[in-house]
């Protein structure tokens, strides 16, 4: 284990965490679910902002405590529910009324929550989410990235926000599985359709979850980039 801190923001399914463990980092998911990655001595099920800039303490599920002076590095996955473009329709006010206001209120506190990370007290953070309003409301992406670019055969657009490290590289090219048409001659993912068919939690789970070969080429890219900046101060 090496003593380089890594904090998977918004992750229940320890995807990510996971990879980075495999790989030797002192890796943590935090979300308010409970994680059904099967390590909760992993996992801190609370609040994430008040673990963001550092010099804090935490208790694992397992009940371990825990003091981080800070963390090297932070990769989150905000809710991506109210930012999403894909739901646009429904903040049109003179259509849905009040219900579309809430909508807006709604996402005017998860674009908030976006910039916590944004400004949180790390040198090395990455942000992830779908194409969404936060390339207005904030900038662009550094890069958009697809499983299929990293040996899974599925297609979910990701853009990454990243600050102090490279964009990701492609590992392994592979064709994304066939889409599903709909008579109205709109298509969508084969996963992603398959995943309508489970009740509301299950569903965004599925659907939010990291791709795995994404999390691998992040923890070997990303975590060997950490390694070599530390080794480099060493010197």
């Amino acid at each position: 284990m090496n003593d380089i801190n890594v904090l998977i923001a918004c992750e229940e399914s320890q995807t990510v965490c996971k990879a980075f463990r495999r790989r030797g980092f002192n890796a943590y998911s935090c979300d308010l679910q409970y994680c059904s990655g099967g390590c909760p001595e992993w996992h801190i099920q609370g609040d994430v902002t008040q673990l963001l800039n550092g010099k804090t303490f935490f208790v694992t599920m397992d009940g371990a405590y825990h003091v981080i002076d800070e963390w090297d590095l932070i990769i989150a996955h905000p809710p991506c529910t109210y930012l999403t473009v894909t739901g646009n329709r429904w903040f049109n006010v003179e259509r849905y009324g009040v219900k579309a206001l809430k909508r807006i209120d709604e996402r005017q506190k998860a674009i908030a929550f976006f910039m916590l990370f944004v400004n949180a007290e790390c040198e090395h953070i990455v942000i992830e989410n779908p194409v969404g309003v936060m390339s207005t409301e904030w900038k662009k992406p550094n890069q958009i990235i697809q499983p299929y670019y990293f040996g899974e055969p599925f297609e979910k657009k990701t853009c990454l926000w990243v600050k102090g490290l490279p964009l990701l590289k492609s590992t392994n090219i592979v064709n994304p599985e066939p889409r599903i048409y709909f008579k109205s001659g709109k298509s969508m993912p084969a996963w992603y359709c398959k995943a309508s068919n489970k009740k509301s939690a299950d569903r965004s789970k599925e659907r939010s979850k990291t791709f795995s070969g994404i999390a691998v080429a992040m923890a070997e890219q990303w975590g060997d980039y950490l390694i070599n900046l530390k080794n480099e101060s060493e010197v």
